[in-house]
């Protein structure tokens, strides 16, 4: 039935794509070249401006290019026909032709002229321009981190917190507008991590390596079907100029708790046909996490009943604290290669390590029914985690030559990935009133291995119709093996716990094919339909108890979009989408990782995927604001709990970890609006109101309730001229219920200022994070038989002084689309 079932999906899309790219060149129409110059108004040659051909009918793009640096420029092939071209650069007006036939246009040079704006006449021109620091496009929000004071010092996790919509949780999982279930991509790559394996992740990745961040909430078919609250991408940076280049970066932070240290050394050597590129980044980072929890037992009498029927048995307090100090090493090194003029071939290798010793500090007692004290204990913890990782790729880009108006390119990747882990933790409890103490050691070792390739093509066929198919395969397999040993002082002997010691291995093969049209009859209006569908085979096994799941099942993921624009200042889209989210490697493993003798973390193997549902509604006024409405249903939602766990220890145990529940609702009204009070100072606010309400029953507790909630942010930008600019950004959660959780409200203010100097080649920044030291987190988890009430803070407020320097030639590459297939299989998406 696999078989069946697969050739059924890719024949006709392996055809489909191998015969779009094989069509001959029968219907070319005289396709002729347009080569011309950009110049200023007195007459000197302006390199890199942006020249665009326009269907002269409806202005529609057809093709664009850069000048050279003889702000020379040509379009090598368009089909027969009327065509306007334009000419644009930051600091100048755009400029347009007369309406040019061609191929008579063909036959001379065409001349265009930029006029200087009034930000250009000064005593000298000197044309600077940055983009501002969140944009808003159809289907995306963009946060531009480079050059800004977000990059200050900051790590990538840092910034995301400061994002439009983005929250994060007391146990580091990303929310986009109040969903959890994101797919991370890096450089396009998706990270095979959640929770706080992810953010240990994006804590260690420096944000001056950051070029911007995508916040995508409803993804097309060319994306993987994973991600049901939408796509985190983040780009790193890639030196455009051309010679040889570099960058150096280096910060100090200061918190309350620590110092925080990063240094990035950037390098790029770009001449015509090669690029070879690399960096290291190297951190050192002091933390001192806070975690304080206070908890109800229950007797409930009637299970599932009201809360009348239970008899409150005891409770207790815990303060935990920790001391994390992380250390980290990352590489990248590269190179891309033309073979000719329409192929480019491209390789990288990443590399990625840290090591981060913990020594944590916990006191907890335990109480009765009437309060008295029943027993108290201290425990330390000492934790180290250890985890190098590699990745290789090679990618492939081929743009055939163009026919009839007909743009056609084919690119493929191919990645493999090693993830190591190797964890240790040595918990020693001591109890007062004379108890033994009692010390608990555990290791894991574990190895996850990412294997996966990739091709996709695009075509357009005719002015109105855009072909865009692809096939993927990815093959991962995980290894886990845990050990656990106990120790009892009074015999003085090691005994392996065969509760706590497992092994999980866990295989996964999945096979994926789109296929997406574009249409548009008609300029300002754009219809979208596409199809992708997954074959995913799932294995995984437990040593212990011989237990496991096999799992295959083939799913189709449809998405669809409508973009309409009404008048000059109305335009609306819709679109709608159907997405999963698998459970991640770490969530379904079951290694327990300890923070006293009563509370641990794991995985679940039985976790299942869930499936969601996604419509949007958006109104742009003025391109500038937005109006969305947004539904989506889920079913099983994934998300982290916090429950009593069994025990056979004489003491009530609590373990987090991931479940599913039946279903999950979610209504959201989001608000974009831009603001320019005056000249040098912008303001992005974001708004997002929204209802989410879950069902399911867990640790005999029904769930069937929601609450309206709200995310609020702005961020202003000021520019003061001779070099000097500033960002103020502020954030505000207000209370919602998330599964079992109640969180209290939380948010943060953060101020950076910066100054450019040395013709702009050395910027100096100071920032200031979570000023006034409001996001640590407060919530409430409730049952049937518990309640448990945390108060969960981080390393957040920190002051960091930082100093980035660029060297080597300004002048930039007058073609910047010849970049690794990896690096831009986010941008051929668009």
């Amino acid at each position: 039935m696999k078989t069946s079932i697969c050739g059924l999906v890719f024949r006709p899309l392996f055809l489909l794509i191998l015969g779009a790219a094989s069509c001959n060149d029968a219907q070319a129409q005289n396709a002729s070249g347009l080569a011309g110059s950009v110049k200023s108004a007195s007459g000197l040659p302006l390199e890199y401006a942006t020249v665009v051909l326009h269907r002269a009918s409806d202005s529609t793009v057809v093709k664009s290019e850069f000048s050279d640096g003889e702000g020379s420029f040509r379009f090598e092939s368009a089909a027969a026909g009327r065509y306007l071209v334009s000419a644009s650069q930051v600091g100048f007006t755009r400029s347009w032709s007369r309406p040019l036939e061609l191929p008579v246009a063909s036959t001379f040079s065409l001349t265009l002229t930029l006029q200087p704006t009034g930000a250009t006449n000064l005593k000298e021109v000197t044309v600077l321009g940055q983009k501002p620091l969140y944009e808003r496009e159809a289907d995306r929000t963009i946060v531009n981190v480079e050059n800004s004071t977000l990059s200050a010092g900051n790590t990538t996790l840092d910034v995301l917190r400061r994002a439009p919509g983005v929250t994060v949780d007391g146990n580091d999982n990303l929310a986009l507008r109040g969903k959890q279930g994101l797919l991370v991509l890096i450089d396009g790559k998706r990270q095979p991590m959640t929770g706080t394996e992810l953010a240990d992740y994006l804590r260690a990745l420096p944000a001056e390596q950051l070029k911007n961040i995508e916040l995508i909430t409803n993804p097309p078919a060319k994306y993987d079907a994973q991600g049901g609250a939408g796509i985190i991408a983040i780009n790193l940076k890639k030196d455009q100029r051309l010679g040889t280049n570099g960058s150096v970066n280096t910060s100090y932070g200061r918190s309350f708790f620590g110092g925080k240290f990063t240094s990035t050394l950037s390098l790029n050597h770009r001449r015509k046909g090669l690029n070879i590129f690399g960096s290291y980044t190297y951190s050192d980072r002091h933390n001192q996490p806070l975690l304080a929890i206070s908890r109800d037992f229950y007797s409930v009498h009637d299970l599932g009943g009201p809360e009348a029927n239970r008899t409150f048995t005891g409770s207790s307090e815990q303060d935990n604290r920790n001391q994390v100090h992380g250390r980290n090493h990352a590489a990248k090194a590269g190179f891309d290669f033309t073979l000719s003029e329409r192929t480019v071939v491209g390789v990288a290798l990443n590399g990625f390590t840290n090591q981060v010793p913990q020594n944590g500090t916990n006191f907890t007692q335990f109480f009765s029914a009437e309060g008295g004290l029943l027993e108290t204990y201290r425990s330390t913890n000492v934790r180290t985690s250890h985890s190098p990782n590699g990745a290789a790729n090679i990618n492939f880009k081929h743009t055939f030559p163009a026919d009839s108006g007909n743009t056609r390119e084919l690119t493929a990747d191919a990645d493999i990935a090693r993830y190591s882990t190797d964890r240790t933790q040595n918990l020693t409890t001591r109890y007062e009133g004379g108890r033994l103490p009692f010390v608990l050691r555990g290791s894991q070792e574990g190895d996850l291995t990412i294997k996966s390739a990739k091709a996709d093509y695009v075509q357009t066929l005719g002015k109105q119709l855009r072909l865009e198919a692809g096939v993927k395969g990815s093959q991962v397999y995980s290894d886990n093996d845990v050990l656990f040993i106990n120790n009892l002082s009074r015999t003085g002997l090691d005994s392996v716990d065969l509760g706590k010691t497992n092994r999980f291995r866990y295989n996964e093969n999945i096979s994926a094919a789109y296929g997406t049209l574009t249409f548009t009859p008609q300029p300002g209006f754009t219809l979208t339909a596409g199809l992708r569908g997954e074959q995913t085979n799932a294995k995984g096994r437990q040593s212990v108890g011989n237990e496991g799941f096999d799992r295959n099942y083939f799913q189709l993921f449809p998405s669809a979009a409508l973009k309409h624009q009404l008048s000059k200042d109305h335009e609306v889209a819709v679109s709608l989408s159907r997405r999963i989210d698998r459970p991640s490697y770490n969530q379904l493993n079951p290694f327990r990782a300890y923070i006293d003798a009563t509370t641990y973390g794991s995985g679940n193997p039985n976790l299942r995927p869930q499936t969601s549902y996604n419509v949007e509604l958006n109104h742009t006024f003025k391109q500038k604001y937005t109006t969305g409405l947004n539904y989506t249903k889920t079913s099983l939602p994934i998300i982290q709990v916090v429950q009593p766990a069994p025990s056979s220890e004489g003491r009530q145990q609590v373990v987090s970890t991931s479940v599913n529940l039946q279903a999950q609702e979610y209504y959201a009204l989001d608000l974009t609006i831009p603001l320019e009070p005056m000249k040098g100072w912008s303001i992005y606010n974001n708004a997002v109101v929204y209802y989410s309400r879950f069902m399911g029953n867990l640790a005999g507790t029904n769930l069937n309730r929601g609450r309206a909630a709200f995310n609020i942010t702005s961020n202003s930008s000021f520019t003061f001229g001779k070099g000097w600019s500033a960002d103020l950004s502020g954030s505000y959660q207000s209370r919602e219920l998330y599964g079992f959780l109640d969180v209290r409200p939380q948010g943060q203010v953060t101020a950076g200022v910066q100054k450019a100097f040395w013709d702009r080649k050395g910027t100096l920044k100071l920032n200031v994070t979570d000023i006034f030291f409001t996001s640590p987190v407060r919530a409430t988890s409730s049952y049937a038989n518990y309640v448990e009430r945390f108060y969960q803070r981080q390393d957040s407020r920190v002051a960091t002084l930082s100093f980035g320097y660029r060297f080597g030639n300004d002048k930039l590459s007058t073609n910047r689309r010849r970049t690794g297939g990896a690096e831009e299989e986010k941008r051929r998406a668009g």
